[in-house]
């Protein structure tokens, strides 16, 4: 009987048997696949790791601008756009009327409730509250689409101060001949008599007309000149197409002054429309469109009794 030594035993329990040799074998010559250890990129692929890729991109740009006319036009009927046709009916109601386009008068301004100064107060603050809501949604569509600093249109309010100097330009480039305008329109009857203050001398009267100088330069300038010319470039339109689009659109929903109300803020659109489109900054446009209300408000309330045509 053979007797086999601690060596050669130890190197025979090492040795594999012919089974366990085959495999392997079999498994030393497959490569050895790795799976990634950092998440995997949508579409990337990897050996032995299949990941979904995303739709392809044209799918998406084929539904956006769909989505974006709508939203356009959505908005602006709840707003502006909505304001644009009553002004029109407006318009051709005092056209219809037995007496001359001039010798009426469109107040800006006015009370709800006479004689009860408290109940006209809190409907003063619920319609001028109610003012700011369209603006608002306007801004939160932009930081969707295209979203970025100041919501892709420059309102960064932390810019206040350095935009202030154009704004205060803008204001006295525009608010200077729009007196003249106002007169020349008055004086040939293209005109209604513009009331720009139509409360009486109540405590809160020169609080409601700032707050309604501040709620028309917001409306006006985020929705027509940040929203409108930002959603219409991004539809495809032409930057003249554009800027002459929002000018009528502004213009438009001045129609129940008069004529001249048209003419006076089409041109302001134009001016506003030429600066934005090149600058992405509605802010100055916002404090001008503020200055010049708020003067025009506020000036009328003590130049109103010493100067007939205003």
């Amino acid at each position: 009987m053979a007797v086999v030594s601690d060596s050669s035993a130890g190197e025979a329990l090492a040795a594999p048997l012919p089974a366990e040799r085959t495999s392997r074998q079999r498994a030393d010559t497959q490569p050895l696949v790795e799976l990634p250890l950092e998440p995997v990129e949508p579409g990337r692929q990897v050996p032995g790791h299949q990941v979904p890729a995303d739709p392809p991109p044209q799918i998406e740009a084929a539904v956006r601008p769909r989505w974006l006319g709508w939203e356009t036009v959505l908005l602006l009927g709840l707003s502006l756009g909505r304001s644009g046709v009553d002004s029109v009916v407006s318009l051709i109601d005092k056209l219809t009327q037995p007496q001359a386009l001039s010798a009426q008068s469109s107040v800006l301004n006015g009370t709800y409730v006479q004689n009860r100064e408290w109940l006209d107060f809190i409907y003063q603050v619920v319609g001028l509250a109610e003012g700011f809501v369209a603006p608002a949604l306007a801004l939160l569509l932009l930081a969707r689409s295209p979203g970025g600093p100041g919501f892709g249109i420059g309102f960064t309010p932390a810019r206040l101060r350095r935009d202030a100097l154009p704004g205060l330009a803008f204001a006295a480039l525009i608010g200077i001949p729009g007196l003249g305008l106002v007169w020349l329109a008055h004086t040939f009857g293209f005109n209604t008599q513009i009331v720009a203050n139509g409360l009486p001398d109540v405590w809160y009267r020169l609080p409601v007309l700032l707050v309604s100088a501040l709620q028309n330069a917001t409306s006006e300038e985020i929705i027509v000149m940040g929203f409108l010319l930002t959603r219409l470039a991004q539809l495809g339109w032409t930057r003249e197409r554009s800027v002459l689009s929002a000018a009528v659109l502004r213009g438009s929903y001045h129609l129940y002054q008069g004529f001249g109300g048209f003419a006076g803020n089409a041109v302001m659109g134009l001016l506003f429309g030429w600066w934005f489109t090149r600058t992405r900054r509605v802010l100055p446009l916002l404090v001008a469109h503020f200055v010049i209300d708020a003067v025009s408000f506020i000036g009328y309330v003590y130049l109103s009794p010493h100067i007939s045509w205003i």
